[in-house]
């Protein structure tokens, strides 16, 4: 059983990512249209800057599975074992993380380590994450 958490988006970086996306494809539409050869230089070198945005747009999700979190976000994974989650808590730290908005969960697992984190539905997934490290508990015991 896999519960999937979509990232909650801030306004802000939605513009900012769809502005990362769109300008440079356009720039480049341009310069096809008015039949530059800038544009077949300009066009392999813009693509990959407009892919990974949409990808970490449309790709950053938190899947909950008996025992895991597994942390996605775009081309990027992180697996976090959920008997080793030693605490949760609200943040709105600002440090890169897999997170598209700043309401932001931070959780601490493991010797030292954490991930921030902002579903959408926060206490749902809190309660989602809970119930589902309680039963990989009894599965262990």
């Amino acid at each position: 059983m896999s519960i999937v958490h979509r990232s909650k988006v801030d306004a802000w970086l939605l513009v900012v990512l769809v502005l990362v996306v769109v300008v440079p494809l356009f720039a480049s539409a341009v310069l096809l249209a008015d039949g530059s050869a800038a544009a077949w230089v300009a066009l392999p070198l813009v693509a990959p800057g407009a892919v990974l945005p949409a990808w970490l747009l449309l790709g950053t999700r938190y899947v909950l599975q008996l025992g895991l979190l597994t942390v996605r976000c775009g081309p990027f994974a992180w697996r976090v074992p959920l008997a080793e989650v030693t605490g949760m808590h609200p943040t709105r730290n600002p440090l890169s993380s897999p997170a598209l908005s700043l309401d932001r969960l931070r959780i601490d697992y493991g010797v030292g380590r954490s991930i921030m984190v902002s579903p959408r539905d926060r206490a749902r997934f809190v309660e989602d994450l809970e119930r589902l490290r309680a039963g990989a508990g009894r599965m262990e015991s």
